[in-house]
């Protein structure tokens, strides 16, 4: 290793070798921004390390700069590759000399633990945007200045470039593995006080918050702070405090640490410790007035000097050399630029560290400088984050809602005016979904997120403003859609445009990265007693997600398991219902998939819930319109109306049974104890409690139920799933798809909780367990430790939200475990002694 390079001496002709991340960094340094200090291990050593490796296997002989093409979509055939290439990374030591050079240069820190930060750049001409898309794909290390702990975690990051889900990235997006130059950038982590990240628009500076080191806001630990900034003025619209519990710090950082506190298991490594808030310090915004002050204005300049909107994250600690009485530092640890534009590009020294030409990752730099120019603002449309995730795409434009769904092409971001389950089996080859109406609860939001697809809903007059071929991006984490300005450029040069944006990441469900959680997360938690189910409908999930260490499904939407049925009979005028014969063979098949990749754990089943203004499109389904479709013909009340389709769905489910014991029945928007009667009367008829292990389940969502459940058990009710969307709307008489009411829908409210509440409890008195399906623990996890509390038996959520309900829960379970321990150990009479 010949050199190292430090974040103040970085040159623009070595941004290649140091990455994008270490690069900014380094210019916001050089201009005189508060960063931390450290330095840049380049993407040279990793190259000359790969060919030090004596690989066994002839294919890996030249990596560095082989293409290394992997049939993604063989999961063994990239299983396999990707463990061989990891092991012999990690089984080859680096040379002392190296190592020698680092603990050198980390000497004079005098500080105990490192933070190693991959730092991509891609080889020039490739979109720039696609070097800072490593968020899930790379992650940071943090360990020790010990020489094991440094060569152990540096090999680590250079192991993650060949993880399957990464080569899965890389190949998706069309880059081969010699176009990634991978450095790592080393600094001295030090215990914050405070610490969270600010994302811009071209309007405002959304600003999180949190206590301590950011892996708890990182984890989805928190629900931090959030302030909402004019970004022009500095002026704060709107601050909500969040709910924090716990933070980080180093293992070893000095402090009192109380007896409680020592029961919190460090992370894997043993470098973070997790500390319980002092009751006072959790109802306290973790930034002052001064320092959110500080950090607004630090965050206008930052954006000033790199000439784009970005994404940055912070972190305020006190220096250990400072006068007791002087203000914590804050400092930038992070900056990702969003639409990075040399046309944006302030003037000055520091500007100069931008090479040129660096072009808008939109355009080529073969496009006119008007077209250049054009690019660098968009126009914005705003609605409701619905799923998370950012892509590009070509608008598909549909304004009447009987257009077949088979006629959407694959891969383009569909605009339309709402999405119904009608669309699920087209929705599976998007690339994202753009809807003028809906709520984050509505069934297109729910469709996004579980098959992992970016969404906005809620999105006013977005067929108006929007154009098939239009190029768009998606930004589901903040609700905004971005649209190139056709009125400069014209539709043909924006068919242009469009070729030179990264390619979807796949015409298929979307689970790489964040989408799709691993099992590592669980290793640190364990096991838990309230158990963790998901929500899935989608076949085309199942392989992946039944490898996941859940308790089983909690909610398969038998909608959706019917959507390919319903459509093959499209033109047929005798409809669905003279083909039930072919209808069970269907449902045969498909519950039988579920039931067989989860066996022997729980598969629950809920029965058809067809509401109008959802299944108005649907062939051959004799569904008059409504005035008020919630209130209307569906759920249970239905079968006893048209009861064939439900007669038609117990014999499938009874033929799966005869060779799964796992399958139950969840019985979708009971209104009364008479409808359950109906349907248990059918149930028993159909042969399928002569299982003894067949249950019958009902979803609490209508109120009535939390004033019945009594009743309803007596009746035979053997276990409920409160459904937190419906019940919201019906307690607080706000619609769940209207986006304008969106901030009146609250599953937070007091009313929605005290409902929760009543029916755990209740349900824990009469003896059955009570799961929730809903999405109030995916939207607001700060709700697991009340729902553990009160007694829940299961959850059940969405995949991208398996990982952070995990820990939700065991975080949950560990503080009341704690709590008991404090109330037998400590005397009632010494309050004071409670952290």
């Amino acid at each position: 290793m010949d050199t190292l390079y430090w974040l103040d001496q970085i040159q623009p002709s070595e941004r290649n070798w140091v990455g994008d991340k270490a690069f900014y960094l380094a210019l916001l340094l050089q201009r005189g921004h508060p960063i931390v200090p450290g330095f840049v291990i380049p993407a040279q050593v990793f190259r000359e390390f790969l060919e030090k490796i004596n690989w066994l296997e002839p294919l890996f002989a030249d990596l560095p700069n082989s293409s290394l093409h992997v049939d993604v979509d063989n999961g063994r055939q990239l299983q396999a590759i990707a463990q061989q290439i990891r092991q012999a990374i990690e089984g080859t030591p680096i040379p002392d000399a190296w190592l020698d050079c680092i603990t050198d240069a980390i000497a004079p820190w005098s500080n105990s633990v490192l933070m190693l930060r991959p730092s991509v750049a891609l080889q020039s001409g490739m979109n720039p945007m696609l070097s800072n898309r490593t968020t899930g794909i790379l992650e940071t290390q943090v360990c020790g200045v010990e020489r094991v702990a440094i060569a152990t975690h540096l090999k680590r990051i250079w192991a993650e470039l060949f993880r399957a889900k990464s080569l899965l990235h890389w190949q998706r997006s069309g880059i081969q593995i010699q176009d990634i130059n991978l450095a790592v950038l080393v600094q001295p982590l030090k215990s914050a006080i405070a610490s969270g990240d600010v994302q811009t628009t071209a309007e405002q500076l959304d600003i999180r918050a949190t206590w301590g080191l950011g892996k708890a806001l990182v984890t989805g630990e928190v629900v931090p702070d959030v302030y909402q900034v004019q970004r022009q003025t500095g002026l704060v619209q709107t601050h909500r405090l969040g709910s924090k519990s716990y933070g980080y710090r180093m293992a070893n950082a000095p402090g009192e640490i109380n007896q409680a506190e020592l029961r919190l298991a460090p992370d894997s490594d043993g470098y973070l410790q997790p500390y319980l808030l002092a009751p006072d310090q959790q109802t306290q915004y973790a930034l002052s007035d001064r320092q959110l002050e500080e950090l607004i204005h630090l965050a206008q300049q930052a954006m000033s000097d790199i000439g784009s909107l970005s994404h940055l994250e912070w972190m305020i600690y006190a220096e250990p050399d400072a006068e007791p009485d002087s203000d914590p530092a804050l400092y930038l640890t992070q900056i990702v630029p969003l639409l990075t534009s040399p046309a944006s590009n302030r003037s000055g020294a520091a500007a100069s560290l931008v090479p040129e030409p660096m072009p808008p990752p939109f355009a080529p730099t073969k496009r006119s400088p008007e077209l250049a120019q054009s690019l660098t603002t968009y126009p914005t449309f705003r609605g409701l984050a619905a799923s998370r995730g950012g892509m590009f795409g070509r608008a598909w434009v549909v304004t009447d809602m009987q257009t077949p769904p088979n006629h959407i092409p694959a891969g383009v971001v569909l605009v339309a005016p709402t999405i119904t389950p009608a669309w699920a089996t087209a929705l599976r080859h998007l690339t994202g979904v753009i809807t003028e109406q809906g709520g984050i609860t509505s069934h297109g939001a729910i469709l996004s997120r579980e098959l992992g697809i970016p969404a906005v809903v809620g999105v006013v007059k977005a067929t108006h403003h929007l154009h098939t071929g239009n190029a768009v991006f998606v930004d589901g984490d903040r609700g905004i859609v971005y649209r190139l300005d056709e009125a400069t450029v014209g539709p043909s040069e924006a068919a242009d445009v469009i070729a030179d944006f990264p390619p979807p990441t796949a015409l298929e469900p979307r689970l790489s990265g964040s989408s799709l959680p691993s099992a590592e997360p669980w290793s640190s938690f364990g096991p838990t007693a309230t158990r963790l189910l998901i929500n899935l409908s989608h076949e085309s999930l199942l392989a992946r997600a039944a490898e996941l260490p859940v308790d089983g499904v909690g909610l398969l939407r038998s909608e959706i398991l019917l959507r390919d049925i319903l459509d093959r009979y499209a033109a047929k005028p005798d409809g669905l219902l003279n083909h039930r014969a072919e209808l069970t063979e269907h449902l045969v098949q498909h519950i039988q998939s579920f039931a067989h990749s989860f066996a022997p754990r729980p598969v629950f089943y809920r029965s058809l819930d067809l509401r109008s203004h959802e299944m108005a499109a649907a062939p051959g389904q004799d569904i008059l319109p409504e005035t008020n479709p919630t209130l209307g013909m569906h759920g249970t009340l239905s079968y006893r109306f048209q009861p064939a389709l439900f007669e038609a769905e117990l014999v499938a489910l009874r033929r799966v049974q005869q060779g799964y014991s796992n399958i139950h029945l969840l019985l979708p928007f009971v209104r009364t104890v008479e409808e359950f009667h109906f349907c248990r009367d059918r149930v028993v008829q159909a042969g399928l409690t002569q299982n003894p292990e067949f249950q019958l389940w009902i979803m609490a969502e209508v109120p009535s139920v939390v004033f019945l459940l009594p009743d309803y058990v007596d009746a035979g009710v053997q276990g409920i799933s409160i459904g937190s969307n419906d019940l919201t709307q019906l307690l607080l008489a706000v619609d769940r798809d209207h986006p304008q009411l969106a901030s009146a829908f609250d599953q937070r409210h007091p009313a929605v909780l005290r409902a929760i509440q009543q029916l755990i409890q209740t349900s824990l008195q009469l003896g059955i367990p009570c799961s929730i399906c809903g999405e109030a623990p995916s939207q607001y996890p700060e709700l697991v430790e009340s729902l553990v509390r009160w007694g829940i038996t299961a959850i059940s959520v969405d995949i991208d939200a398996v990982a952070q309900t995990h820990r939700a829960i065991a975080r949950a379970e560990r503080s009341l475990l704690l709590n008991a321990v404090r109330q037998t150990i400590l005397p009632d009479d010494h309050p004071n002694d409670h952290p």
